[in-house]
């Protein structure tokens, strides 16, 4: 699994350097999203423990703009998602670690007013989650397809170069697995934000 996410991070960084046309880009992102790892929270609520949330975000992402009228122009854009673990252990239980991270895919309108100025930006996509809920013997996992819609702004300071704002809302991102008599459940469904960095070529 390790070996396939490397891969794919790298494919969504480095594949816009062979496409130099100035239409092109790739961004980093930092921020944080919600979670609501339901069932690690049900176990807490009823005995107690430690249980950390992460509502940590990093995100990659590889883009193409194409011009419509003017400063107008539509996107799309496709991510690589890693959200911060959520973790619970108690005396009687070993360590449980949940981890996700998605691929979601974009279609923008952006109102690009150049360099040096604020340009905005919203679309809608689709996004492929998966969880994996792990302790020192098993392991799970379930994944899911479902929408979002985005938003955003952001500072061009020259032509290869922009710093901004993104603001994602996941609908019904809820994962969940029935594992011996046990629902396993987790949602990342709701707001999240992220400063970006965009280099274009």
């Amino acid at each position: 699994m390790k070996k396939k996410l490397t891969i794919a991070l790298l494919a969504v960084f480095i594949a816009p350097l062979a496409f130099a046309q100035g239409n092109w880009g790739a961004a980093v992102k930092f921020g944080a999203a919600e979670t609501d790892p339901q069932t690690l929270q049900k176990v807490f609520d009823a005995v107690g423990g430690d249980l950390t949330k992460g509502y940590g975000l990093f995100g990659l992402e590889a883009l193409y703009e194409m011009n419509v009228e003017n400063q107008h122009k539509v996107g799309v854009k496709l991510g690589l998602d890693f959200y911060g673990n959520n973790e619970y252990e108690n005396n009687f239980i070993s360590k449980i670690t949940e981890e996700t991270y998605a691929i979601p895919l974009t279609v923008y309108y952006k109102w690009d007013n150049g360099v040096k100025n604020w340009s905005f930006f919203a679309g809608a996509g689709a996004t492929y989650m998966k969880a994996e809920m792990d302790n020192d013997t098993d392991s799970y996992n379930e994944s899911k397809i479902f929408p979002h819609i985005t938003g955003g702004a952001e500072y061009r300071f020259t032509e290869l170069f922009a710093l901004g704002i993104d603001v994602k809302y996941n609908f019904n991102a809820k994962l969940e697995k029935h594992i011996e008599a046990i629902d396993y459940k987790t949602d990342r469904s709701g707001i999240s934000g992220a400063l970006a960095a965009r280099f274009y070529f």
